[in-house]
């Protein structure tokens, strides 16, 4: 079979010489053409595959052989192209829905279309300034920002965004909030300087009371800030202190000791907009994944060792395509930012943006522990070694997890 990797000294693939340009904007109607000089035979399967898949990309219609030929390929003829589709949909790159339709790609040939522009991504200039404009910030509130830079990834790729952060140090706490659950369970709710939020449920015997859980409140801020004591009945105050022993030591045991990074999630309802999840199979798989945290820190993981940009498609994750990119602080990986959303998305486009945002983000993160004072911590090994569920994951780079 011929589409196997071939690259020349520089990393880029035999077959790219035979195009003129491939797209450089996703949006665009229309392809380019092919060279004035026919391509070698035996790349002619490659790029047949390769235009398929940026034509469906671009249109979400199957790809018929006159609708490819009209599309940059009229130095071939239509049976020519059909010959080219039935191999190719021998070989699983493609597959036809009606046996009078045209062909759409399977995860294989997303697989093979990824790997081709790993080293070509795309994204325009102005485009480029914009993410630079508003990631590049400085603030003392680096959990925070970290959030708020994971929404801006998820509103500009309109996918699913999970990233992986190191913990910080020099953080303390803010506020403290509670919010009642029931008659005996609350919520207690830690905000640090940072932007951190931690959430600790606690249970009493004592009725918990709207003006209970002020006070408790009041409480816990004066025994942080020295100020204010609230009245408390004797009952009240008992209870007061055994719940602020309990959340601090929690507290500081889980920021002393920790054996995974700070996992941030958010654009889990970007995945209902694509039509590719209007089957409910597929939409359970890609939410079921988003909500799976070993499977997402597996991901963030093998991204950050390798250091280099990552792709998986298919296999685990379905109908899904994750594409994940590490960033650091100091010259130092300290974690990987990475989407989640359909096999039918813009992957040129989408590597420059993350290729940009991780350059951003390590440069905004890397000024503000210099201007703040802020150092970090990696997270510890696990004393034990717990296998975890497997995931039979496929990495377009060529390796395996």
């Amino acid at each position: 079979m011929g589409l196997e990797k071939e690259a020349d000294a520089g990393g880029r693939f035999f077959y790219g010489r035979d195009l003129r340009e491939t797209t450089s904007n996703l949006g665009k109607k229309t392809m380019k053409t092919l060279s004035l000089r026919k391509p070698p035979k035996d790349q002619r399967e490659k790029l047949v595959l390769l235009g398929t898949v940026e034509l469906y990309l671009q249109t979400g219609k199957p790809v018929g052989s006159n609708t490819l030929r009209e599309n940059g390929f009229d130095n071939l003829s239509s049976a020519t192209i059909r010959n080219y589709f039935a191999q190719l949909e021998e070989q699983g790159y493609l597959k036809q829905q009606h046996s009078s339709g045209g062909r759409i790609p399977t995860h294989l040939a997303y697989q093979f279309y990824a790997q081709t522009h790993l080293n070509s991504s795309s994204l325009e200039d102005k485009e480029r300034k914009e993410l630079q404009k508003a990631l590049l910030q400085e603030t003392r509130e680096v959990a925070s920002y970290i959030h708020y830079a994971a929404e801006e990834l998820s509103k500009l790729t309109n996918c699913a965004v999970f990233l992986s952060a190191p913990r910080f140090d020099q953080d303390f706490i803010l506020d403290v909030r509670f919010v009642g659950i029931d008659n005996n369970r609350c919520l207690c709710v830690l905000i640090t300087d940072f932007g951190l939020i931690q959430t600790e449920t606690l249970y009493s015997d004592l009725k918990l009371s709207t003006f209970t859980l002020k006070r408790l409140e009041g409480f816990f801020r004066w025994r942080l800030t020295g100020v204010d004591k609230p009245k408390l009945t004797p009952h009240e105050e008992i209870l007061a202190t055994r719940f602020y022993t309990e959340v601090m030591l929690r507290h500081l045991v889980g920021n002393t000791h920790f054996s995974t990074e700070d996992l941030y999630k958010t654009g889990f309802s970007k995945l209902l907009a694509y039509a590719d999840f209007n089957d409910a199979t597929a939409l359970a798989s890609g939410l079921g994944f988003f909500e799976n945290k070993e499977a997402l820190r597996g991901l963030l993981a093998e991204c950050a060792k390798t250091e280099t940009l990552s792709i998986w498609i298919g296999g685990a994750l379905q109908a899904c395509s994750a594409i994940a990119i590490p960033y650091k602080i100091h010259n130092t990986v300290v974690g990987a930012i990475a989407i989640l959303g359909p096999n039918r998305i813009p992957y040129r486009k989408l590597f420059g943006v993350l290729e940009t945002a991780a350059l951003t983000i390590s440069q905004a993160l890397t000024k503000s522990m210099y201007k703040f004072k802020i150092s970090f911590r990696a997270p510890e090994p696990l004393a034990l070694d717990v296998k975890t569920e497997q995931l039979l994951l496929e990495n377009v780079n060529g390796r395996n997890e």
